[in-house]
């Protein structure tokens, strides 16, 4: 059960079978694993989720992730005030999700805050495997190549990938980590669809992945 298969990997699939193997979460082919876009290389790291910026008035839930758990994103940012804003719900929304996973809970303020709809069950529904797993995690997940696109003033979709190497599954009772060795299986490529609610925050509703995407492996 390495932490392979990040958790929001899974949880955005429509329907997938949650297979708890290498990392927690295994897509299973056809079902909830739509085919998306690639994505472009970026060099400039940030860690955790993007900060609001200055002008944000949204009262934003308080996302920290625990000692030795680090979400790395890496070149969220475009140059347009908008499609910034939308990378950055949906860079929130990745931790928020692997939140709830360390702190043990589906009903963390993060997720009803950054996902609605299909996507906010299909959650929900992660989290309790690894809950009944006994399972959380421990390292660094890193976020790359990510694309946006604005449908309209209220909707968008957002592509990008996840390099799950450095990141582990962890024994809730013992502590004890997993540290079976990284495959192609531990790179993500993930799109979702994001809308925007009346308080402004680009919500995650949807979405699909694709484990071992050659647009990916590096």
């Amino acid at each position: 059960m390495k932490r392979r298969s990040l958790p929001v990997a899974t949880a955005l699939a429509a329907t997938a079978a949650l297979l708890l193997t290498a990392c927690g979460g295994g897509d299973d082919g056809s079902e909830g694993n739509d085919k998306i876009a690639g994505a472009d290389t970026g060099e400039s790291p940030s860690a955790t989720a993007p900060s609001p910026s200055p002008s944000d008035s949204v009262n934003r839930p308080d996302i920290t992730l625990p000692k030795g758990v680090e979400d790395v994103f890496e070149s969220w940012e475009t140059g347009d005030t908008t499609k910034d804003t939308v990378l950055s719900d949906a860079a929130r929304a990745q931790t928020a999700m692997n939140h709830a996973i360390t702190e043990g809970k589906t009903d963390t303020p993060g997720l009803t805050f950054y996902y609605e709809g299909k996507a906010l069950t299909t959650s929900v529904k992660w989290v309790q495997k690894w809950l009944d797993a006994g399972l959380t995690y421990t390292g660094t997940t890193r976020y790359f190549d990510p694309k946006v696109e604005l449908f309209d003033k209220q909707s968008a979709g957002v592509s990008f990938c996840a390099d799950e190497t450095k990141a582990y599954n962890k024994e809730r009772k013992t502590g004890e980590v997993d540290k079976a060795p990284a495959t192609n299986d531990s790179y993500v490529l993930y799109n979702t669809r994001l809308e925007k609610n009346d308080q402004g925050v680009w919500q995650t509703t949807d979405g699909t992945s694709v484990r071992g995407s050659d647009t990916c492996v590096h």
